[in-house]
């Protein structure tokens, strides 16, 4: 479907009308409803002189808002900005100037760092704030609420596939990267996210997906999908865009932190079918919730549960079996970056046991030697886990990076990623870990230099290292070694809130070992094994 997503979503709001799309709490926003807003909120800022190609950043936790936003944008042909709402004032500097964002539509909650910032950015054109305005700040932004409702609704108008589409990530470069990929390329991806998952063949046109959707509603086997994820990361905006694209439903937790229990009582409520997690982080409390609830003689109902599904982050085989317990679902694990994939999947069922790390390669994925040869099976070597890229995608302003990750392989261009991993004798893919300095910690993704500049920012501080070390919830926790200036003192809580103020609070030391001193080489590199070594012990 060589197409914007938006001319997409339009056929799909056309056939599903007054079918609720998307759920948040006691809030239903129709296909209709979803379709208007959006179409009102594209208009304000066409109105404010924006249009394709301009960037705009979304500073919103998960509800129907934060698609109403991307819908309007893609129907702009403008590029969302996925904005980590946890970010600091530092951070979103470098992020929306890294971005040249041009407007920013952003939770009240937020809007004291937005102001913060907003001064800073040049091409800043267009401000809507979503909630009641704070005292503080003195932005002047337009109302959510009112654009939505009050804004003449902007015309369909022409797309392509050759539109863009931005996702910024951590991702395996570390500090946090534009990948600037084409409207065609979105789609497939979030195609695979839907229409598969049903046991149907992806349409190859918009009028034979209006033919499918109608189908679907009337057969009432579209998707209804709970994503617990944050949705300005990759995962729960793919899934979410995935489910809506086949007409289905869209569940979001009501709550802005995350709540097992909380969870398994909009499963039961709303009849799940589908539910998108983030490994370990997500699963383990989860398991505990339902069998806490099991012990006190009040199960959750998830016998509509066909499909859990996790991506990129530790999901381990003896959690999987946990939650087994409690529902007849398939526990997909996906391997995926916002760069590429997905590359590999694992799927543990009640029938099919599940090892941790474990994968099978998706058709067109390799694992590639540092010369780009396919690591043999059976051969016990290393290479990075790789796909196929389509043309075009890149780094936003890095040639450098992009070279480096996309990469032509014998006349293929690829997407060569950080994972490292290597092919048992019968073809499975066994995931071995990151080989950059970026940690991964509850989905969360860290570049340990980051960390350390700021710790070596406080004045007690002499030298530091930041690694990350294997935490059985979190996939990894962040551990900081510090020496101290001579004579000078600090405490383990005191720079890690001295972290926290400048920098988002999952990037926190959890744990801060002191030593005398930090062993580097001759050169003055890190001693990475070292600093390990020491955080582990």
């Amino acid at each position: 479907m060589d197409t914007n997503l938006a001319t997409l979503l339009e056929v799909v709001a056309d056939e599903a009308g007054e079918r609720v799309a998307v759920v948040h709490g006691e809030t239903r926003r129709t296909w209709r409803e979803l379709d208007e807003r959006a179409s009102r909120l594209a208009q304000r800022f066409a109105d404010d002189g924006l249009g394709e190609g301009d960037r705009i950043a979304i500073a919103l936790f998960n509800g129907p808002e934060y698609l109403e936003t991307v819908f309007a944008l893609l129907k702009l042909r403008a590029l969302p900005v996925n904005v980590n709402y946890r970010y600091r004032e530092r951070e979103l500097t470098e992020l929306l100037t890294d971005a040249d964002a041009s407007a920013i539509v952003f939770d009240a909650a937020l809007g004291e760092r937005i102001a913060a910032v907003a001064g800073r950015l040049p091409n800043l054109r267009s401000l809507v704030r979503l909630g009641a305005a704070s005292p503080a700040g003195g932005l002047d932004a337009a109302d959510y609420a009112r654009v939505v409702t009050e804004t003449p609704a902007m015309p369909r108008i022409a797309r392509s596939g050759d539109d863009g589409w931005l996702m910024f990530t951590g991702g395996t470069t570390g500090s946090p990267k534009g990948v600037l990929s084409r409207q065609r390329w979105l789609i497939g991806v979030v195609s695979n996210n839907g229409f598969p998952v049903l046991g149907m063949p992806i349409p190859a046109t918009a009028e034979d997906l209006r033919a499918c959707v109608r189908d679907l509603i009337g057969s009432g086997k579209s998707l209804r999908t709970l994503v617990a994820p944050p949705l300005m990361h990759a995962t729960g905006l793919y899934l979410s865009c995935g489910t809506l694209l086949t007409g289905g439903t869209v569940v979001y937790l009501p709550s802005r932190s995350y709540d097992p229990d909380e969870l398994a009582s909009e499963v039961e409520r709303h009849r799940v079918g589908h539910v998108c997690l983030v490994g370990d982080v997500f699963a383990v409390p989860l398991a505990d919730a339902l069998d806490e609830a099991e012990k006190q003689g009040r199960p959750y109902d998830l016998s509509s549960l066909s499909r859990i599904v996790s991506v990129g982050v530790l999901w381990s085989a003896e959690v999987k079996q946990r939650l087994l317990r409690h529902c007849d679902a398939a526990m997909e694990d996906l391997l995926a970056a916002s760069e590429g994939g997905p590359f590999a999947k694992s799927v543990t069922t009640r029938e099919r046991d599940g090892v941790t790390a474990r994968f099978e390669l998706l058709p067109g994925a390799k694992v590639l030697d540092d010369d780009g040869n396919d690591v043999r099976p059976g051969s016990g070597d290393v290479g990075r886990v790789s796909g196929p890229s389509a043309e075009g995608t890149q780094y936003l302003g890095d040639p450098e990076k992009t070279a480096q990750t996309f990469r032509v392989i014998r006349g293929e261009r690829f997407v060569v990623t950080g994972d490292l991993a290597t092919i048992d004798a019968d073809g499975a893919l066994v995931l071995l870990g990151r080989d950059s300095r970026v940690i991964n910690t509850g989905g969360e993704k860290v570049f340990a230099e980051e960390v350390e500049q700021v710790l070596g920012e406080h004045p007690a501080v002499a030298d530091v290292n930041v690694v990350g070390v294997p935490d059985a919830r979190w996939g990894h926790r962040i551990v900081a070694v510090v020496a101290l200036h001579e004579g000078a003192t600090a405490t383990e809580t005191e720079l890690s809130e001295h972290v926290g103020s400048t920098l988002a609070g999952y990037k926190r030391p959890r744990e801060v070992i002191f030593v005398p001193e930090i062993q580097r080489s001759p050169s003055g590199k890190i001693d990475l094994r070292w600093a390990r070594r020491v955080a582990t012990r």
